[in-house]
């Protein structure tokens, strides 16, 4: 299938379409640009599945003098084999950043280039390690997370899938910050505290929701599903579903304007809507 010709609601792809998909554009971007042949065939070409592939991105990019590649490409190995559940949410973020990012012509970028998406995919890597109880592990892949992509996601904390993060710059998400399916957001938002109490401290965001640049959502606080938070906002109070909320603080403003915010991406405040 043609995805230029087909659009870019890809959503309802199988797992074999996509995988097939990626090699089909791999192998057309070598053809295009041969001196990236070798990364292309390293990162992609190589490998038999989605999985293996991204067990080896995973693996170069966070490896370092103190932990070998080997032995990341064999814990995320493991993972991708004993759970199959982080296959489906790599392939659903995948298609949300295509879907959504009007710079993401092909699928390979994302999996090649795109740091956001790789960074998710390490917190995830992270998160199976938390749950399986090797926590001090769990905590070096979100050092070494941070240190590589600039994005500091607590392994605990808990991501649906389809998520979009666009740009990835200075994104933090804290212990106890739990993120919805098919939620957008864009480089310096932060998930966090309000201060040092312990226990369920970070806030809870919906399914559907924008999160604008910049945004800053502060607390045990719940942010409706298909909601929008406009970029630069401090949000310090839970938000209602389907609404738009702007300021610092942020205070509602109008309605989402739309079904599906983190589909439609749309930012823009109309001035009556604001003032």
């Amino acid at each position: 299938m043609n995805m230029q010709q087909s659009g870019k609601k890809l959503l309802d792809l199988d797992r074999d379409a996509v995988w097939a998909q990626v090699r089909d554009e791999a192998s057309a971007a070598v053809q295009d640009e041969p001196l990236l042949g070798a990364l292309i065939h390293a990162g992609l070409l190589h490998h038999h599945s989605l999985e293996a592939a991204l067990a080896y991105r995973f693996s170069l990019k966070l490896a370092s003098g103190e932990m070998s590649e080997q032995i990341l490409r064999e814990i995320a190995d493991q993972a991708y084999a004993t759970t199959p559940a982080l296959g489906d949410a790599a392939r659903a973020d995948l298609l949300a950043v295509y879907d959504r990012d009007p710079a993401t012509h092909r699928l390979i970028q994302p999996i090649l280039f795109f740091k956001g998406f790789q960074a998710l995919q390490a917190y995830r890597m992270g998160h199976w390690l938390w749950q399986q109880g090797r926590r001090d592990m769990a905590y070096f892949v979100q050092m070494r997370c941070s240190e590589c992509f600039g994005v500091d996601i607590h392994p605990a904390a808990t991501i649906g899938n389809g998520v979009m993060i666009d740009h990835a710059h200075s994104i933090v998400i804290g212990e106890t910050a739990a993120v919805g399916n098919d939620v957008s957001m864009l480089h310096s938002v932060t998930l966090g505290g309000t201060g040092k109490e312990d226990g369920d401290r970070h806030p809870k965001i919906g399914d559907g929701v924008m999160i604008g640049a910049g945004a800053k959502v502060l607390g045990n606080i719940r942010i409706g599903h298909h909601s929008r938070i406009a970029a630069g906002s401090v949000v310090l109070q839970e938000v209602p579903a389907c609404k738009t909320v702007a300021g610092v603080p942020a205070r509602v403003i109008g309605d989402a304007g739309c079904p599906e915010p983190s589909h439609s991406m749309n930012q823009l405040l109309g001035i009556d809507e604001y003032f």
